[in-house]
């Protein structure tokens, strides 16, 4: 389906440049009250190049859609080095756990005591509305899906706001079933909302929940998992769609705001047999336990970054040091091309871990050597321990993005299994 022309972007926070939405109330981020101030204009972006502003890459059209390259992107407005009311550290002995029912490994998160209540847990002084910000100071009440574990069988993910946002965008979906013949299959789904994209947050928790239910229901009656994480991300893709409605009555409706999106990377494994698939930037890596085995990254991104390398105009290194890096060319969405889910499968010749995450990790550790350093040594058998491991690397190099990661273990291999 083709790119429909991006409409203006969303109004910013005169404090702290926050995009919010029409009718807010209060900065999100700095609490400042909107109602009171003068809102500067957003950046305007050039609808002919761009189709979403992200958080760390934007959304461009193919080559013979704009009719050229994209342009540089406009220069992002100074953040705040970090907001208040951090969401809980997963670095700290005690974290906070939200773990979810199956087969619906990530449920729309209820109200905190917060919201329920009448006082802030900013100034302690204000009545919280119904929206869940303080009427007096502005703060937003911390809210269940800032930060997030799961541990499911042989698996965990973990899932943080990170440092800079005042909401997480990114969902998951973890899973565990077995194959007709018994042999054990684990399921691992990450996805990250496109932040200028109306509902990304809604966009993700579709997105992951189709995906996962859609696996842990084709795996056990045969489909081959190379096949079913195909129909997976054809599924989420569907999900996402839906939240859409009619896409010119939403335009016409709210034409200052794009379809609900969001990016998808998931991975299934069973004994002797390694399935990815994706669409959009996030990424799946292997470590093998022998650390003295290469680590390996398993997907490719939908990039501008990627498109450069893969068409020898640039190194890896000068394509991502490049402004547009992370301009991403597929993701799903009503307002996405035409749907292009990419899957591959391996076979690994040793145990190891799969690590499923958003570019709020890897961009801590992009390279897949990076990545086996971090990802602690005994991460097969404490694969919740590992996933917080990660999510804390993040938050110590900056925690500039919502991050969120699964760990999912790889057994042994049958004797006779080929190498990767």
């Amino acid at each position: 389906m083709s790119q429909e022309p991006r409409q203006a972007a969303r109004p910013m926070c005169p404090s702290c440049a926050e995009p919010f939405e029409t009718g807010d109330r209060f900065c999100g981020a700095c609490g400042l009250d909107l109602s009171t101030v003068p809102v500067r204009p957003a950046d305007v972006v050039n609808s002919a190049d761009t189709a979403h502003m992200t958080d760390s890459r934007t959304i461009v059209m193919s080559g013979a859609e704009r009719g050229g390259p994209p342009p540089p992107p406009q220069p992002r407005p100074q953040e705040p080095d970090e907001y208040l009311l951090q969401a809980p550290d997963p670095r700290m002995s005690t974290p906070v756990s939200a773990p979810a029912p199956m087969p619906a490994p990530t449920p729309v998160p209820a109200p905190s005591p917060a919201q329920d209540g009448t006082v802030c847990v900013a100034c302690r002084d204000g009545r919280v509305d119904d929206d869940g910000y303080c009427e007096n100071c502005g703060h937003a009440q911390p809210r269940e899906r800032d930060h997030m574990e799961q541990e499911c069988g042989p698996l965990a993910a973990v899932s943080d706001r990170g440092l800079r946002h005042h909401r997480n965008e990114d969902a998951f979906g973890v899973g565990h079933t077995a194959l007709p013949d018994g042999t054990p299959a684990s399921v691992a789904i990450v996805c990250d909302g496109v932040s200028s994209a109306t509902r990304p947050d809604e966009a993700s928790l579709a997105a992951s929940r189709a995906a996962s239910e859609t696996l842990l229901a084709a795996l056990p009656r045969g489909t081959h998992p190379q096949q079913a994480m195909h129909d997976a991300i054809v599924a989420a893709a569907h999900a996402v769609d839906s939240l859409a409605g009619d896409p010119a009555v939403a335009r016409e409706h709210t034409p200052h705001q794009n379809a609900p999106a969001c990016t998808l990377v998931g991975t299934v494994v069973t004994a002797g047999l390694l399935v990815v698939g994706w669409v959009g930037d996030s990424r799946v890596y292997w470590v093998p336990s022998d650390r003295s085995a290469p680590a390996a990254r398993l997907t490719e991104d939908d990039s501008w970054a990627a498109q450069m390398v893969a068409a020898g105009l640039m190194s890896e290194a000068e394509a991502y040091a490049d402004e547009r890096a992370h301009a991403i060319t597929g993701w799903l969405g009503a307002d996405a091309y035409e749907l292009e889910p990419h899957t591959a499968s391996f076979k690994p010749d040793r145990p190891g871990v799969v690590v499923v995450c958003t570019d709020g990790l890897w961009n801590y550790a992009e390279s897949a050597q990076e990545m086996a350093e971090v990802v602690p040594p005994d991460a097969a058998v404490r694969p919740l321990h590992s996933a917080r491991v990660l999510v804390g690397h993040a938050l110590d190099g900056g925690g500039h993005d919502n991050v969120t990661v699964a760990v999912v273990p790889f057994p042994a291999p049958p004797q006779g299994a080929g190498s990767a």
